[in-house]
């Protein structure tokens, strides 16, 4: 059963996912990189409609799929070990932000071009650290809702408010009251992470992003039992 401890860390990682998905996307002609899907579709559309950014989507792909691989990696050699792996997912993600700010700060803003190095190295840094959160929240995390893509939470949100609406089966409507009260904070500060990234870029660029990176060295010293309990 989520507790408040549960909700606290889903808030953080919400916000964290929204606000890095949202400045990557303003930052770097369009790059989500908090997921793919956008990705994909936007390369489709640069098909019919040539636009810039088609260089830095594309190598942010495979950087996504070494994050979610070794996110899977340290997990399972900390399982093996039946220790906890999320310290350590919690710092390889920390660093990998430091990294997504440091070459975006070498590189212009606003930007002029996608072969720019700086911002080829921010989006695949910025690419690989929102993978290691995505994996992450389907393995160690499991116990807690996604916190990097908002489309399958808000089809549930949907779901369970209409259940508790018209469903007459009681246990029915207790779980979507459960599952309501993981998913209303996880969209609600996705939403604001992406409001705040806005308002970060067009006053402090890419220093802004030192702003999720703090709320990651908070989960990062936060006490081993307590990330634990907020795990599920």
């Amino acid at each position: 059963m989520p507790d408040k401890n549960s909700y606290l860390m889903i808030a953080m990682l919400s916000f964290i996912g929204g606000y890095v998905d949202t400045f990557g996307f303003i930052a770097l002609f369009g790059l989500f990189t908090a997921h793919i899907t956008g990705n994909f579709v936007l390369m489709g559309a640069m098909l019919v409609h040539p636009m810039q950014g088609g260089l830095l989507k594309l190598l942010a792909f495979p950087a996504f799929l070494l994050g979610v691989a070794a996110s899977r990696i340290i997990v399972l050699n900390y399982e093996q070990r039946r220790r906890s792996p999320l310290k350590v997912l919690f710092l390889v993600q920390f660093l990998l932000l430091i990294g997504f700010m440091a070459a975006g700060l070498m590189a212009p803003l606003p930007l002029e071009s996608d072969t720019e190095l700086a911002a080829i190295f921010a989006g695949m840094l910025g690419a690989a650290a929102m993978a290691i959160q995505s994996a992450g929240g389907r393995t160690t995390l499991a116990g807690i809702v996604h916190t990097t893509v908002m489309t399958g939470n808000v089809t549930h949100m949907v779901i369970d408010v209409v259940d508790i609406a018209y469903s007459g089966d009681d246990a029915l409507k207790a779980r979507a009251r459960t599952r309501l009260k993981q998913l209303a904070p996880a969209v609600s500060t996705f939403f604001a992470g992406a409001l705040c990234a806005a308002g970060g870029y067009l006053n402090f660029g890419y220093w802004s992003v030192s702003l999720p990176i703090a709320l990651l060295l908070i989960l990062l010293l936060s006490p081993g039992r307590w990330l634990e309990r907020a795990a599920g």
